[in-house]
């Protein structure tokens, strides 16, 4: 495995700024010009006027001292989801394969160094995006299948380099949906290849789980539950029990999702888990919008109710959902009820401080009403949220024997305007850019904006270079194979240069 770009630094480390975000008896609290004080990666003081020695202290002046975000649904490719934004419907723009495409034999797009290298780009925006915890979730349309332990071996080698903590395992299915001829949405299912693909998932947590010191760790992605038979859910979950490992599966996230799972199965999504027993504290269900009812859905059923008495998160991720005309209902609500919350982004970029703001914007229209949620709702749901549906009490909040995941919010930056409160302003007008520095496990992984080691311009070359490549082989899994041009629009009509000029 790669070395890691940062190493801790000895001795006690002091940080102060106007706003320090500690934790104590059961929530977050401001400490104004607070003080916080870790060492070998995890936190022994936060408050006021420690008492002890320290080796350095670092004074970040008008910023906010916080504990890192928790992104339980974290973008690990060039992000295909953002061709969609305009252009619809989703199953004649290469988001749902043809049956044709399937005939001809699926094949990788990408290369494997590709591959590789998207899982360190990615992961190096999330950190500077103020993640210090992610699982990582990738699109399956340009898969030959499902993802390979392979390139989850280079996937742990660049979050372990870059100093990211990173729950990882390949995702997998026993199914894919289609787009026949006349336009109608099925499934194909080839389960023998779905059940080995995740025995080697089981394999790679077993190598995995604990590595680079503890950054880390794994988990079981199948990818989605209408691409699942019976027996790879009851499976995943048995393996999930075994390895104490969270298991994640996106679920309730679109009309066509619901509907195929109910014309299969005669049960709701939710029901349908609920009946394998794969529903438990460990499982991770993105996105939990199309649920009964709610607006989205009118059949009466149970299906919040049952992923709250099972103790199941939701991954709320509204940025994505809203980029799409849907949201939860809402998001006050479900934490009235009881459910389990916590945050991911889904898509580019992965801004965690957009989708919160986002969040909170629907959720209050949805309510019809200011009062369903406040800031410190949201961010609760980014740190703790996240760090309680991965059972890590030492995650998401700055504490004494916590972590030393810690984050440093500019508050100077000229676009917050004035600052009313730390976290309020940052929902307000923040930005995942207003991060400045980044700690995870006691490593400085970011400091002034500059990840070491990784040239942020270069990157986004290749990326954009990677993703054209992409674009262009498009045609050959869109419905009836139209060229490029038809399937991306332009939002203007678009005058070519002149030859020569």
């Amino acid at each position: 495995m790669s070395p890691r770009a940062a190493k801790r630094p000895e001795g006690r480390i002091l940080l102060t700024a106007r706003w320090l975000l500690g934790h104590r008896d059961g929530r977050h609290r401001l400490y104004e010009h607070g003080e916080i004080v870790f060492e070998d990666g995890a936190v022994i003081f936060t408050g006021h006027g420690f008492p002890g020695e320290v080796a350095r202290r670092i004074d970040y002046g008008h910023a906010l001292i916080g504990p890192g975000f928790i992104d339980l649904d974290a973008l690990s490719d060039l992000d295909t989801t953002i061709l969609a934004y305009d252009n619809q419907p989703a199953w004649r723009k290469g988001r749902v394969w043809p049956r044709s495409y399937l005939d001809a034999g699926p094949y990788e797009m990408y290369a494997r160094e590709e591959l590789a290298f998207q899982k360190a780009h990615a992961f190096a925006t999330l950190i500077r995006n103020g993640i210090t915890t992610a699982l990582p979730i990738a699109s399956l349309f340009y898969r030959a299948w499902g993802e390979t332990a392979q390139e989850f071996e280079d996937a742990a080698g660049a979050a372990a380099k870059l100093g990211l903590r990173a729950y990882l395992g390949p995702a997998y299915r026993t199914g894919n949906q289609l787009v026949e001829a006349d336009g109608a949405i099925t499934t194909h299912y080839d389960e023998p290849r779905g059940l080995a693909e995740l025995d080697a998932a089981i394999g790679f947590c077993r190598r995995h789980e604990g590595a680079a010191d503890g950054l880390i760790r794994t988990m079981l992605a199948p990818d989605r539950i209408e691409t699942s038979t019976a027996e790879l859910l009851r499976r995943t979950a048995a393996a999930s029990r075994e390895l104490d490992v969270p298991v994640r599966l996106h679920c309730c996230q679109s009309k066509t999702e619901y509907d195929l799972v109910l014309a299969q199965h005669g049960m709701s999504p939710p029901e349908w888990l609920d009946s394998l027993g794969f529903l438990d504290e460990r499982s991770l269900l993105p996105h939990g919008v199309f649920v009964s009812g709610s607006r989205h859905v009118t059949r009466p059923g149970r299906d919040l109710a049952i992923i709250r008495d099972a103790g199941a998160t939701i991954v709320h991720c509204p940025l994505v959902s809203g980029r799409h005309g849907n949201a939860i209902d809402h998001f006050g609500r479900y934490r009235e009820i009881g459910l389990r919350i916590g945050m991911g982004t889904d898509t580019s970029p992965p801004d965690m401080i957009m989708n919160l703001q986002i969040g909170m914007i629907l959720a209050r229209v949805a309510a019809g009403s200011v009062m369903a949620c406040r800031s410190e709702d949201y961010y609760d749901a980014a740190t703790i949220g996240g760090a309680d549906a991965l059972r890590r009490p030492d995650l998401g909040r700055l504490q004494p024997g916590s972590r030393a995941d810690i984050t440093v919010f500019d508050l100077d930056a000229p676009h917050l305007g004035q600052v009313i409160d730390p976290i309020q302003t940052m929902l307000l007008a923040g930005h995942g850019r207003d991060f400045s520095t980044v700690i995870i496990d006691g490593r400085f992984v970011m400091e002034d904006r500059l990840i070491p080691g990784v040239d942020e311009a270069a990157e986004k070359r290749r990326a954009q270079a990677q993703f054209e490549g992409l674009m262009a082989r498009y045609p050959e899994r869109t419905h009836g194979h139209p060229p490029a041009s038809e399937i991306f629009s332009s939002s203007y009509p678009v005058e070519p240069a002149q030859a020569g000029r």
